[in-house]
C-alpha cells in the first residue's frame, strides 16, 4: 500500500512527464440539461439531450464527433447504447468506470488519442435520472452488494457511502481536532454558491445551526453533511487546440490531470485522513507547471462536507489536518480567501449518482466568464477535483484560458 508520506518519486515524475502534453487539448463544448427533478426522463434521455446541446455549444454537429468516453453505475457496457442513441461511429471509445471521478479520469486518454490523430472531437458524456427513476439509490445499492462485492464490508450491513465518509470524518475529527461546526461551514459556503446559481436545486437559506441540527445520519454527519440525490445530464467536447481556436467558444485547455487509487473499500484505506488526491494533484500540478497558489478557483466533489476539507489539504491549499480552520469564517462562500465549488457543488446544486462531470462543467463556465451572478472577477485557472467509490479513485485536472499558456 502507498500512502501520502511514501508517494514514489517515479510516480510523482509521471506529471513531468506530460508536460509535452499541457494545452494541447482544449474543451471546446459544455452543457448540462435536466438538473435536479426530470420526472418522466430516463438515464439516456438527460445524457442525449445534454451530448447535443454540448456539441452545439461547440460549433459542431453530431457528425463531427469520432471520440465517445461515458460510463455509468447501472450498466457495465454502457458505451454502447451511447453510441447507438447518439447515432456515432467513434474511432476512439472510453467505458472506463471509476465512480464519480471517471469524466475527469477520461480527461487524460482522450488527450492522448486527439495528439495520436486517432480522433478529432471527443465527447465526454453522463446522464442519470437517480432521483425520479423507479430504479433509484436504493435498489442499485442492493445490486451492487451482487455486481459489487466489498467482502471485508459488506457482512456489517454498513449504509453505505455514507458510513464510510462518517469513518474518515470521525478519524479526521479524532486527529486533528475538526469540529462539527466546521464541517458545517463547507455546506454553508456551497449554499451560499447555490443561491447565485439558477441551475442550482437547493437555493434556500442555510445556517451552521441548522446543519448541526438536521437529522442524523451517520455520527458525525447529519442530513445536509451528504450530497444531493437529483436528475441530471451533462456533456463536454474535447478537440485539439489548434482546432479550438477557430470555433465559437472561447478554449479552455487542458494543463494538466491525473488519476491515482490507492484502495476500494474504506477498510483497505491505509490512513482514512490521507486521499489519493495527494498524488493525483501532484502529478496533475506537475503536468502543468503550477500550483495552488496558482489557481483562481477550486472545483471540489464534495460528496460529503468531509471530501472539502481531504481535497483542500490533500491537493496543497492548506497542511495536513488544517482543512477546518482554513475554511472557518466563510473562507471558501462568495468573497472568501478561494472560491470553491462556485456552483454550489454536490451539495447544493446538482448530484445525480456521479457528479465529476458537473464540476468540470462549472469551471468551464467561470473559466469563459459564462458564470452569470456568481462569475469570478479573476478566471485564469481552476483546478477541478473528482471522487470515486469511498475515498477510493482520485482525479484532478487543471484547466486554463489562453492567459495561463
Amino acid at each position: 500500500m502507498t500512502t501520502a508520506g511514501q508517494i514514489p518519486r517515479s510516480t510523482l515524475d509521471a506529471g513531468a512527464v506530460n508536460r509535452g502534453l499541457r494545452g494541447r487539448v482544449a474543451i471546446a463544448g459544455a452543457a448540462t440539461y435536466g438538473c435536479g427533478e426530470s420526472p418522466g426522463m430516463d438515464d439516456m434521455t438527460l445524457l442525449v439531450r445534454a451530448a447535443h446541446a454540448a456539441v452545439a455549444d461547440a460549433g459542431l454537429t453530431m457528425q463531427d464527433i469520432d471520440g465517445i468516453a461515458t460510463c455509468s453505475v447501472s450498466a457495465s457496457m454502457w458505451a454502447m447504447p451511447v453510441v447507438e442513441h447518439l447515432g456515432l461511429n467513434p474511432s476512439y471509445v472510453d467505458g472506463t468506470m471509476l465512480g464519480g471521478s471517471s469524466f475527469i479520469a477520461h480527461l487524460l486518454p482522450a488527450i492522448r488519442a486527439l495528439e495520436a490523430g486517432q480522433c478529432k472531437a471527443v465527447l465526454v458524456c453522463y446522464g442519470s435520472a437517480q432521483r425520479s427513476a423507479s430504479f433509484g439509490r436504493r435498489e442499485m445499492q442492493a445490486a451492487r452488494r451482487f455486481l459489487d462485492p466489498q467482502p471485508y464490508e459488506f457482512p456489517y450491513e454498513p449504509v453505505l457511502p455514507v458510513t464510510a465518509y462518517a469513518l474518515a470524518a470521525a478519524r479526521h475529527m479524532h486527529e486533528f481536532g475538526t469540529t462539527r461546526t466546521q464541517l458545517a461551514e463547507v455546506a454553508v459556503a456551497a449554499r451560499a454558491w447555490a443561491q447565485r446559481n439558477p441551475e442550482a436545486f437547493r437555493r434556500d437559506p442555510l445556517t451552521v445551526d441548522d446543519v448541526l441540527a438536521a437529522r442524523p445520519i451517520a455520527s458525525p454527519l447529519g442530513v445536509l453533511d451528504c450530497c444531493l440525490v437529483t436528475d441530471g445530464g451533462g456533456a463536454l467536447v474535447l478537440v485539439r487546440a489548434d482546432r479550438a481556436r477557430d470555433l465559437p467558444q472561447p478554449p479552455v485547455y487542458v494543463l494538466g490531470t491525473a488519476t491515482a487509487m490507492w484502495h476500494r473499500q474504506i477498510s483497505c484505506m491505509p490512513v482514512l485522513t490521507t486521499t489519493a488526491a495527494a498524488q493525483s494533484g501532484a502529478q496533475a500540478f506537475a503536468m502543468a507547471g503550477l500550483g495552488p497558489a496558482d489557481m483562481d478557483m477550486a472545483q471540489l466533489y464534495d460528496a460529503f462536507t468531509i471530501n472539502t476539507l481531504l481535497f483542500l489539504e490533500d491537493l496543497g491549499f492548506c497542511a495536513k489536518g488544517e482543512g477546518g480552520p482554513f475554511v472557518e469564517g466563510g473562507a471558501i462562500a462568495p468573497g472568501g480567501r478561494l472560491a470553491v465549488n462556485t456552483n454550489g457543488g454536490g451539495l447544493s446544486c446538482v448530484h445525480p449518482g456521479m457528479y465529476g462531470i458537473f464540476a468540470l462543467i462549472e469551471a468551464v463556465r467561470q473559466l469563459r466568464g459564462q458564470a452569470g451572478q456568481r462569475q469570478l472577477a479573476t478566471h485564469r485557472t481552476a483546478v477541478v477535483h473528482g471522487n470515486g467509490g469511498t475515498l477510493s479513485s482520485q482525479s484532478t485536472a487543471v484547466l486554463g484560458t489562453a492567459d495561463a499558456l
